[in-house]
């Protein structure tokens, strides 16, 4: 048979794969099978790489052999870096891990133009146009996600940002073009110190777009790198003639950027203001002055009265992963369930450092999913509730966002807990949220603070329970 015939077919297979996976990902329900579906086609795709190396030179020169075995050892070394990372990430690091995927996918199509360009093997002006797209894409997305990862990981604390950084951003930018359309323009032949300073400039500049984003971002910026690694695996597919490449690619590119768009409108906020502005940093000065004071109350009290109560919602942020907090958290909901108490959880788009943390959280937990809903379906609900509980999220069911048109944050949807007939917030200290905006709910009538940990603030809670039992279950 025609190994040319067989290489055609399999691409499709994967492709196929691929889209039908990214399909089941949509639902919490098929989302593991759709990893699976989706895993199953790059295995396609892997395999037929193989075939596709030994039909380009079917005489088998002698640096074919070498290239098989590198391609093997690279393979070898990824899938066990891969697999031994992935068995051992905590729930609380999965954002960490996403970001550095997606800076190993823009730098391998970054690789690839390397090669096609140090090589001097793209010809065309097509493919040249392509080729320097996605090297200046593919760095870029290489060493933002890494900074995004470091943030993300507390090993750069803060953000960075100095008098004239968007001018030297863009002339950075425009070195990078200028470079590139030089490239395209002699067909590629050009110095070589010339194309390693484009490809270090296109890492620099990846650097400087990501250092001055603060951590209340990081999820917009994740999908955004996903976006850019996407399309310019993408580019470089179609430079090298792989029609997987090219449809994982702008599935995934597409898919970021639609995310990137819904995240950011879930903050009331435009991508470019995302990646120019300065937010956060006047956000107590612009806020004014905050009437009523904080609350505390106990724990166990506060699980008594939830006991009581008709219904419930839970709006989980990123402090119950902080906390692994979530196993504890479905043991109490289970408790109040039996009680015949409602439980509802309600999910920000935002919530946690990354698109569906909370979901992954819960669903870990074990929570069906039937008792989760988005921030649109449930919001109407709060008025409806008896008591609100708010675990470790802070900016996405902050009222100033509806209230407030001085804040910083005014115009983001959030969660609307505050319209609860009791909330209680549980929460470590008094700090306040990414956004660096003092939380108007903290100091609401209707709000008590219950202090400490969430792992122990929900076995106090249980205990409470338990013991109104008789010391039952």
């Amino acid at each position: 048979m025609n190994p040319q015939l067989i290489i055609d077919a399999a691409f499709i297979v994967a492709t196929l794969l691929f889209i039908y996976g990214l399909k089941r990902m949509s639902s919490p329900v098929t989302a593991r099978s759709g990893i699976v579906v989706a895993g199953l086609g790059m295995v396609v795709a892997v395999i037929v790489a193989f075939l596709y190396i030994a039909d380009v030179n079917p005489k088998a020169e002698p640096h074919l052999t070498t290239n098989i075995v590198l391609a093997v050892v690279a393979l070898a070394l990824g899938l066990g870096w891969a697999w031994w990372s992935g068995k051992k990430v905590e729930m609380t690091a999965m954002p960490q891990m996403v970001a550095l995927y997606n800076g190993m996918g823009g730098g391998a199509a970054a690789a690839i133009a390397a090669i096609e360009l140090f090589g001097h093997k793209a010809h065309g002006l097509e493919i040249l146009i392509m080729a320097v797209l996605g090297g200046i894409i593919g760095a870029v997305s290489l060493s933002g996600s890494l900074i995004a990862w470091a943030k993300l990981d507390g090993k750069i604390d803060g953000t960075w940002r100095f008098p004239g950084l968007q001018a030297v951003n863009g002339l950075i930018l425009l070195t990078i073009l200028a470079i590139g359309g030089w490239t395209v323009f002699n067909d590629g032949q050009v110095p070589m110190p010339l194309i390693a300073g484009f490809f270090v400039l296109s890492l620099v500049y990846g650097v400087m777009m990501a250092m001055p984003i603060g951590g209340a971002d990081m999820p917009v910026v994740i999908s955004l790198f996903n976006a850019f690694t996407g399309l310019a695996v993408g580019f470089e597919g179609y430079v090298i003639g792989n029609a997987a490449l090219m449809v994982a690619g702008m599935v995934v590119g597409s898919a970021g950027t639609l995310l990137t768009l819904l995240m950011a409108k879930a903050m009331n906020r435009s991508v470019s203001n995302v990646l120019f502005s300065n937010f956060g940093a006047a956000g107590a000065e612009g806020q004014g002055e905050i009437k009523g004071s904080m609350k505390p109350i106990d724990a166990g009290d506060a699980g008594i009265n939830m006991r009581y109560a008709s219904k419930v919602i839970i709006a989980p942020g990123y402090g119950l992963a902080v906390a692994q907090a979530q196993h504890k958290l479905y043991e109490f909901v289970k408790l109040l369930q039996d009680a015949g108490v409602e439980v509802k959880f309600a999910i920000h788009p935002v919530a946690g450092r990354m698109p569906g943390h909370m979901n992954v959280l819960l669903a870990e937990a074990g929570v069906p999913y039937d008792i989760i809903y988005d921030m649109d379906d449930i919001n109407n609900e709060f008025k409806e509730a008896d008591v609100a509980i708010v675990i470790g999220a802070n900016d996405t069911v902050n009222p100033a966002a509806r209230t407030n048109k001085s804040s910083p944050i005014y115009g983001m949807p959030i969660l609307n807990v505050d319209q609860a007939k009791q909330v209680y917030v549980v929460k470590r200290g008094q700090g306040k949220g990414y956004s660096g905006v003092e939380n108007e709910l903290f100091f609401a009538d209707n709000t008590n603070m219950v202090y400490g940990d969430a792992q122990k603030v929900m076995v106090a809670m249980i205990q409470a329970v338990k013991s109104l039992e008789g010391g039952g279950h």
